[in-house]
């Protein structure tokens, strides 16, 4: 089964929008969690619109399943992974204003830095995954790397699928799930990915070992509930 990690980034700047502390985030992760989520993902940005530091370190007790950092791994953020040592860090090359994530790494340009911040991680014993577009290239890069995981880049998957073309959306990505397999890389994937194309890209993908899934998700929860939906998730996911 591919395990669901519910990125909780939108509760938090829901909670941001009013000040004070509804919803309480750490609440809510302890929640998810016992609605069956097997992680807890958050992307904390340097301007901490959403997520802030103190949430990865008030979080790094509480989470009793695997516990994901993801984000660009600038100064600040590599001096907090080291800090919280969750589970596993995702590295994303965000901008810094950028409004979500929406490219992944060019992993043979930025080679030699993502060698060693992956050793930085690795010698820490945590678990490193880079976000990456469904490119061979770039997964052959991501294996020079020393990376455990890649995390595949879903947006196009996700746009091409709503369009009705299922055969067309997700053929660059098995793919690159294939290349991903015989290198040894683990795969992770994110990013648009809901309750209406969850299921066929988790059957299509080989080896799909981890979805990270936040905005639609707690969008569904608000028609539908969030156990519901944490639920619904985990079927699709069998």
């Amino acid at each position: 089964m591919t395990k669901l990690s519910v990125n909780i980034n939108k509760l938090a700047t829901l909670r941001n929008s009013r000040g004070g502390n509804v919803p309480n985030l750490i609440q809510s992760a302890k929640d998810i969690e016992s609605f069956g989520a097997q992680g807890i993902t958050i992307h904390p940005r340097p301007d901490e619109r959403h997520i802030r530091y103190q949430d990865a370190r008030d979080l790094k007790d509480v989470v009793s399943t695997e516990f994901n950092i993801e984000g660009n791994p600038i100064p600040k953020f590599v001096d907090l992974v080291l800090e919280v040592k969750p589970t596993q860090v995702t590295l994303v090359p965000d901008a810094v204003d950028a409004l979500t994530s929406n490219a992944g790494w060019d992993t043979i340009k930025h080679k030699d830095f993502l060698v060693d911040v992956i050793k930085t991680f690795k010698d820490h014993g945590i678990r490193t995954s880079i976000f990456v577009d469904p490119n061979e290239e770039m997964v052959k890069g991501a294996a020079e790397t020393g990376t455990d995981r890649i995390e595949l880049y879903t947006e196009s998957f996700a746009q091409t699928f709503s369009q009705g073309k299922k055969d067309e959306s997700i053929a660059k990505f098995v793919q690159t799930a294939l290349v991903a397999n015989d290198l040894g890389l683990g795969i992770n994937a994110g990013h648009d990915l809901s309750l209406d194309n969850i299921q066929f890209f988790q059957e299509n993908i080989p080896n799909l070992l981890e979805v990270s899934i936040g905005h639609a998700l707690i969008c569904e929860s608000i028609y539908l509930g969030l156990e519901n939906v944490v639920n619904m998730y985990l079927h699709r996911l069998k």
